[in-house]
């Protein structure tokens, strides 16, 4: 299956939810257009709070819709944008990508992975239970944080649901993700 974007988001208040759109622009070094979370640094209101000079490495979440399937599958009831992500992916393995790995989404954006979104409970307000959905332990018993993937805006660009997703892997070694 070819990796494609099924769906944008954004929202200009900091809100849990974000409003799915016809297109989203990226701005390079920023994040989108718009989203409350634009900046070269943290717009997260608990990261503002500790430290309001850190450098926004949370410019876009993005989310496979592979999860929202497993969590309807468990009985959820998730659409894109509702976990806040601003880009909804298919056929992509998100979460199985390395520390720097590229997102080349349309024409022209690109978006660097810099981590993981660790899940809040915030997500147990829009539904209960659903942060605990969203965790996982592997074979050894480590957590796996399943709420999507973040990242920097490398390069500017529209994005929109149908465009298609090309990864390009950072050279070896491969650093895996940790929450950001």
């Amino acid at each position: 299956m070819d990796a494609t974007v099924t769906a944008v988001s954004s929202t200009a208040e900091h809100v849990f939810s974000k409003e799915n759109r016809v297109g989203i622009r990226l701005l390079a070094g920023l994040g989108v257009e718009g989203d409350a979370h634009l900046g070269e640094t943290v717009q997260h209101r608990s990261r503002v709070a500790r430290d309001p000079s850190q450098p926004n490495l949370r410019q876009v979440h993005l989310i496979h819709s592979e999860l929202h399937d497993e969590l309807r599958d468990a009985g959820f009831t998730v659409s894109a944008g509702d976990m806040g992500e601003n880009i909804t992916t298919r056929g992509v393995d998100l979460l199985g990508l390395p520390t720097g790995a590229r997102l080349r989404l349309g024409d022209s954006a690109v978006v660097e992975v810099t981590g993981l979104r660790n899940p809040c409970v915030q997500l147990n307000g829009f539904q209960s239970g659903l942060m605990s959905a969203v965790l996982g332990r592997d074979e050894n018993g480590g957590l796996i944080r399943k709420a999507g993937v973040m990242g920097v805006v490398l390069t500017g660009g529209t994005v929109r649901p149908g465009d298609p997703i090309r990864v390009e892997l950072p050279p070896l070694p491969h650093r895996g993700l940790e929450p950001v």
